[in-house]
């Protein structure tokens, strides 16, 4: 995991440390392909969020890139392969670390932050569409995260593209990024 950076106050989440419950969390992308949207996820993941008692938030994760899943064995095996793609052997991790966290235009908070991915790393904003405190089955303090980002895959140098005989792109530059997090209290109350 990448180490953590101190944030501006906007609280997300009571004071305390939460873990990631990869159980009861998603990963997921989309990019516009030729046949629709191209939807998939990872499925291994971990992530922390540390909320001091002024209400600074400090977050940081990373995602095992070979997970990748886009419910196609054949595809999955290229993009993780590849070094058209995410070249696992060489970029096993794709990390993100928060700068700071801010009210966007809409009220709801945005968390600012570093994405690196295949070596490059870039400033990525993920939009806090819905937070809540909660108890979990245990009784335990959890809090549920739903974000949303958007980053431009050539950036990271995923460029491999296919024109099309009838004209355009087989795949779009722009990657949608949603997250639902369902993190547990990690330290005693």
């Amino acid at each position: 995991m990448s180490s953590m950076r101190s944030a501006s106050v906007v609280a997300i989440a009571p004071a305390g440390r939460w873990m990631v419950d990869p159980a009861r969390s998603n990963v997921q992308f989309s990019v516009r392909h030729v046949i629709g949207t191209l939807r998939g996820r990872f499925t291994d993941f971990e992530g922390v969020l540390e909320v001091d008692e002024d209400g600074v938030a400090r977050a940081a994760g990373s995602v095992k890139a070979a997970s990748i899943n886009t419910n196609e064995p054949v595809r999955d095996g290229h993009l993780r392969d590849s070094p058209e793609f995410f070249d696992v052997e060489r970029h096993p991790e794709i990390t993100f670390s928060s700068m700071h966290v801010e009210h966007s235009d809409h009220g709801m908070p945005r968390v600012l932050g570093e994405l690196t991915m295949l070596g490059v790393t870039r400033e990525l904003a993920l939009s806090v569409e819905n937070h809540s405190a909660l108890g979990d089955a245990q009784g335990e303090g959890a809090i549920a995260l739903q974000l949303q980002g958007e980053l431009n895959r050539k950036q990271f140098g995923l460029a491999w593209n296919q024109v099309m005989e009838a004209g355009g792109a087989l795949v779009g530059d722009r990657v949608k990024i949603a997250l639902e997090i369902l993190a547990v209290r990690a330290d005693p109350q």
